[in-house]
């Protein structure tokens, strides 16, 4: 008896030590976040918490209330062995938990929708609304193997494994993947979005101090998951500026070949600035037809949503079996839309 209380004061001195390292050792970046959608999830999170305390605090407190008044020994407390049902009691066990669950529930559908990533932001932070004439910052977000690709259209210039964007000024988030699904996070901004090659996901968020701020994958990718990470750089509109001409002075330009030499496979690479970038280049990553000769994915669907080699035939365009090439397409998808113009024209460019 003596030797297993020896071997369990250790134990429990190790999980004091965690427990005190994690609730104050940490910044607990999530429920004090720098951008107003991250302090919304936060907030959830707490309020979550306290509504899941109501019914475990008074069970604690009741189960050792129990443990205590009927120990062993006890002759005060009252012994009814015929006792078998309490309806004020099954009342309480029943009732309290439903509501806390039907709370729940509201809480989530409510932060679900307002919260939708995709959902354009509608205010700065608790105080200031959005004005009507904002127009979001779009950053391209491509996740590698294993680094970051972050295009700025309206600036004209992208970033290796460095994101910044001024503060108080929204952000619109279009992500897709080269080979990988990913996860984008940046806890002092948002909650994680993935990345997945073919697609794109959408976030929308909003910095509100300067600083800087730790961005990471949170999705595992493989080998150089580790330090697949990036610096996220809130700054005043001036500072802002005078990063992007930092890059615009500094970078070179990324073309096609560039970016396919990117695209291979590495570890903990630097930081990359990009003082121009090639016109369409993250549509093509996108549609995974970077390399020359391969169909853009959206011209593929355009065909296939047409009738796919029926649809090619019936319209007079004798291709042979192998026809799937980037030339091809072009001449196919100008073929529909000349046909379908203008109604499914305008659907297919979209």
């Amino acid at each position: 008896m003596l030797k297993n209380k020896k071997l369990r004061r250790p134990a429990w001195l190790a999980a004091v030590a965690m427990t005190t390292l994690l609730a104050g050792c940490s910044k607990a970046v999530v429920l004090n976040p720098a951008g107003d959608i991250a302090a919304q999830q936060g907030q959830m999170v707490i309020t979550a918490t306290l509504l899941m305390l109501v019914i475990i605090v008074p069970v604690i407190a009741l189960t050792l209330f129990f443990a205590w008044k009927y120990r062993q020994g006890n002759t005060e407390a009252e012994y009814d062995p015929e006792w078998h049902h309490s309806t004020t009691l099954e009342l309480v066990i029943w009732t309290v938990p439903l509501l806390i669950i039907i709370a729940l529930g509201a809480l989530t559908w409510i932060g679900t929708h307002k919260l939708d990533p995709y959902r354009p932001l509608d205010r700065i932070d608790a105080q200031r609304p959005l004005a009507a004439n904002v127009t979001p910052l779009e950053v391209q977000v491509v996740a590698m193997d294993w680094k970051w690709l972050f295009f700025y259209p309206e600036q004209g210039i992208a970033t290796v494994n460095e994101l910044a964007a001024p503060v108080d000024r929204p952000i619109l988030f279009k992500l897709t993947a080269t080979s990988t699904m990913n996860a984008f996070y940046v806890p002092d901004l948002a909650g994680m979005i993935y990345a997945m090659p073919g697609m794109q996901t959408e976030l929308n968020a909003v910095i509100n101090k300067p600083g800087v701020f730790k961005g990471m994958s949170s999705h595992y990718s493989g080998a150089g998951f580790s330090g697949m990470t990036f610096k996220f750089h809130g700054l005043s509109n001036d500072d802002f500026a005078q990063w992007v001409q930092k890059a615009k002075t500094e970078g070179k330009p990324l073309d096609k070949g560039t970016y396919l030499n990117l695209a291979k496979p590495s570890e903990r690479d630097p930081v990359q600035r990009f003082a121009s970038v090639e016109e369409g280049l993250y549509d093509k990553v996108l549609n995974r037809c970077v390399e020359d000769g391969k169909m853009c994915m959206h011209h593929m669907m355009a065909i296939d949503a047409h009738g796919g080699d029926a649809y090619v035939r019936a319209a007079g365009l004798n291709l042979p079996q192998d026809w799937c090439t980037a030339q091809n397409a072009a001449q196919v998808v100008a073929a529909i839309d000349n046909r379908n113009a203008p109604t499914s024209g305008a659907s297919l460019r979209q």
